[in-house]
């Protein structure tokens, strides 16, 4: 047995799991065509239960209109189902992106 302290996700415990909201990845590379598959899969958490969801944007390598099309169809998705989105590891270069169109508030 390792004694060591954990380092990275795997170490990371939360003390209640089911407090916790559900958080949907949006992957790299991102196209308009993923678009309406990533909007599918917020609607089918919301149905699930969920109240609120948070969409990480980390693994996003590229701030483009792709991108700024998904944060925006998302969080219009949220707003058709009544429920709350939040963003969150948007790169200094999406952010800036999403200001400039008007959809940059609510980033974390």
């Amino acid at each position: 047995m390792n004694s060591a302290p954990r380092r990275g996700l795997i170490g990371v415990e939360a003390t209640d799991p089911a407090q916790q909201p559900p958080v949907l990845v949006v992957p790299d590379p991102l196209t308009f065509a993923d678009v309406p598959l990533l909007c599918e899969r917020l609607r089918g958490l919301y149905g699930a239960g969920a109240d609120v969801v948070v969409c990480d944007l980390t693994a996003l390598s590229r701030a483009d209109l792709a991108a700024v099309e998904a944060v925006a169809r998302l969080r219009l998705t949220a707003r058709r189902a009544g429920r709350r989105v939040r963003m969150r590891g948007a790169g200094a270069g999406l952010v800036a992106l999403l200001d400039l169109a008007g959809l940059g508030s609510d980033l974390a």
